[in-house]
């Protein structure tokens, strides 16, 4: 009996091939969009985990100021660190890998007669491990050349393609203002962030020499510090917190002329926003599949209408009102689940096309393609039911008179 439904449907269908086409228009883009929505959702959050990951491992920073916004904006009055924090915190922090102190600022680069405006950042060996990153070519700086504050340089991948193009870098010498700096290394390539900075546009050269020779102070603007594997950031983040205080002489109960940020918890506020987005942006998206479940059940009522002399012949020569029902509730359930289908093929595809467009992976979910082909059956169900039972339960007589 269930195979004869499914027959007559697939004719019915058939018959009406165009207004069957228009009639699962509505559950192909619903379904389309909530798999495109959600797949280049879970892209974006992978980006936005995989970029924030890369700016080091169980990593907290530490600024003057109060932060305002984002990763920090600090407010300008209050007073720098210098070289005396730094080395507290080495001496007194328990549970850290690495502590790098960081001062920068945007220069012009100069390599003959190429030039280029990059970050010149000043800082030490610690940061390439508090950053977890490792070097191309070339060697990072000798303990001499930072005590003496030498003038020497690793440079990123976009400094080394506008400088120096097809030249080996390691070796020769670029001008930051009146500093003439050789450059001893190449940072590994790391790309575009999801806050849309260049990470390759960087200059990196020993704190001191920055601090005597480009910014004339001896500030520190920022603090990297990395945990230890299985140390709580939350702890190191509160020992921190403490040492500052006690530094910079704060009294208790007055508010701190600082802040300390783990990176965790900016991944966990990242992370948390994309899929809030992707859910908000899925359900927008899933509306369409109610619609498109409305126009199933407007042209099944139609077809129930068109083929009442059908029906009414069919129950005169003894067919039972269950088998009527079932035949137009599997007729829009087919007609549900081709859209669906359809439907499936187009989200994985627009996605696709998105996430190279976007350049975010693509990120395949086969719990949501099963959720959307189950949930475009379940609106077939519901929306046809109505029709099939008001076919079923047609009075055969009236039916047969029916012009």
């Amino acid at each position: 009996m269930f195979q004869e439904a499914i027959k007559l449907a697939l004719q019915a269908i058939r018959r009406n091939a165009f207004r069957s086409f228009l009639t699962v228009l509505g559950i192909v883009i619903g379904v389309g969009a909530v798999i495109a929505m959600v797949t280049i959702g879970r892209g974006t959050t992978a980006k936005v985990t995989a970029d924030l990951a890369k700016l080091g491992s169980n990593l907290l920073f530490v600024r003057p100021g109060q932060a305002t916004m984002g990763l920090g904006r600090a407010r300008t009055e209050a007073k720098a660190f210098n070289e005396r924090d730094v080395a507290a915190l080495r001496g007194q922090l328990y549970g850290v890998r690495a502590i790098a102190p960081v001062a920068g600022q945007s220069l012009t680069s100069v390599f003959g007669a190429e030039n280029w405006r990059t970050n010149v950042t000043g800082t030490d060996d610690s940061y390439f491990t508090t950053q977890d990153w490792g070097l191309k070519e070339g060697r990072e700086f000798f303990d001499s050349e930072l005590r003496a504050g030498r003038a020497v340089c690793v440079i990123g991948e976009t400094v080394r393609r506008e400088l120096f193009g097809g030249l080996d870098p390691i070796g020769q010498n670029i001008r930051l203002k009146t500093v003439s700096c050789e450059v001893i290394g190449l940072l590994e390539q790391r790309g575009q962030s999801s806050f849309g900075t260049d990470q390759d546009d960087i200059i990196l050269i020993p704190i001191r020499t920055f601090q005597r020779r480009i910014a004339g102070n001896t500030d520190v603007a920022t603090i990297f510090v990395s945990a230890q594997d299985g140390v709580e950031t939350s702890k190191v983040q509160a020992d921190i917190e403490r040492l500052m205080r006690e530094r910079r002489k704060i009294a208790p109960g007055e508010e701190d002329d600082f802040y300390v940020r783990d990176m965790r918890q900016v991944v966990e506020t990242m992370t948390g926003t994309t899929t809030l987005l992707t859910g908000l942006l899925g359900s927008v998206a899933a509306v369409s599949l109610f619609v498109g479940g409305i126009g199933i059940m407007n042209i099944m009522l139609v077809s129930v209408t068109e083929r009442t002399r059908e029906i009414g012949i069919r129950l005169a020569i003894g067919a039972l009102e269950r088998q009527v029902l079932i035949q137009f509730l599997v007729e829009a359930v087919v007609l549900s689940l081709f859209g669906g289908l359809v439907g499936i093929l187009l989200g994985l595809t627009l996605a696709a096309v998105a996430a190279r467009g976007l350049q975010i992976p693509f990120v395949f979910d086969a719990w949501i393609v099963v959720v959307a082909f189950l949930f475009s059956a379940l609106v077939g169900v519901v929306f046809g039911y109505v029709p099939a039972r008001r076919a079923a339960r047609m009075d055969p007589i009236e039916a047969l008179r029916h012009e």
